[in-house]
């Protein structure tokens, strides 16, 4: 069952929704607890990164239908542990403050990198050393699955500092709560079209491999990167569609110790950047 491609990409989906998910409870619980319960979450949660760590040296190598997945998941965990990091505030960036309404161009883009540098700095040395690493492995569905998800990040981050009409702030947590001054709403910007064309490229890329190999573990991994592109892909749609999809994890969710003012976001200026 497990050298199936539908089971691969069904697991992907399950796996997707289930960390996204028990990231958001760490976060929400911390956020009961105060500014230091952030910090010990992310200390905590080392093991994560640890493990990660480990089953990607030891996948890397092995071309079985289990290795492809342990290889996901090991990517999964590294990216899973970065992640909760910047949700708790711990590895962010060095600017923690609102975003003027006079902020134009370069300064505004400046601030709105600001917010995130050292966050994307880690993620770029990871994907370093993993680059580095896995230099004529056989097993590179972790490398690929964390390419990716980097280049996703990068790409929706752009897009929601360019403008998009749809941005979900509802699990924004205490330590992040001056990012959304660096959105934009707005009509489609010039960037959305290029990037949802080239998400749509790789997964049709990926699902050509998949169909084009025999090995298990081959069709495995292309059947795991096909699908967590179109999770991807999706979640840039969702920039646009009016769907709900914050109701995927609300109901896993506590409530919020106090109901927070809503997050402002700054709507297009219409003499541009």
């Amino acid at each position: 069952m497990i050298e199936s491609a539908w089971f691969a990409a069904l697991a992907a989906l399950f796996i997707w929704w289930f960390s996204t998910g028990a990231i958001l409870v760490v976060v929400r619980r911390a956020e009961h607890r105060g500014r230091l319960a952030h910090l010990r979450a992310t200390i905590v949660a080392l093991p994560l990164l640890g493990g990660g760590v480990l089953l990607y040296e030891l996948t890397r190598y092995m071309e079985t239908a289990g290795a492809s997945y342990l290889a996901f998941l090991a990517a999964l965990a590294i990216w899973g542990w970065v992640e909760l990091a910047f949700l708790t505030g711990v590895i962010t960036g060095p600017n923690t403050t609102h975003c003027h309404e006079e902020a134009r161009g370069w300064e505004r883009f400046m601030r709105a990198y600001g917010t995130i540098a050292y966050h994307e700095t880690l993620l770029v040395v990871i994907l370093f050393v993993m680059l580095v690493t896995t230099y004529d492995s056989p097993n590179t569905v972790g490398l690929w699955t964390f390419i990716v998800l980097f280049f996703a990040r990068i790409s929706a981050k752009l897009n929601l500092f360019l403008g998009v009409p749809k941005i979900n702030v509802e699990f924004l947590p205490t330590p992040l709560a001056h990012l959304p001054s660096h959105f934009r709403i707005s009509r489609l910007n010039w960037l959305f079209p290029f990037s949802v064309s080239f998400l749509t490229f790789a997964v049709y890329c990926w699902l050509e491999r998949m169909v084009s190999v025999s090995a298990p573990h081959e069709v495995v991994g292309f059947a795991l990167l096909s699908a967590i592109t179109a999770l991807a892909l999706l979640e840039h749609w969702l920039m646009v569609l009016p769907l709900p999809d914050e109701k995927l994890w609300r109901w896993m969710l506590p409530a919020r110790k106090d109901a927070p003012e809503k997050p402002e976001i700054r709507r297009k200026d219409l003499r541009g950047i």
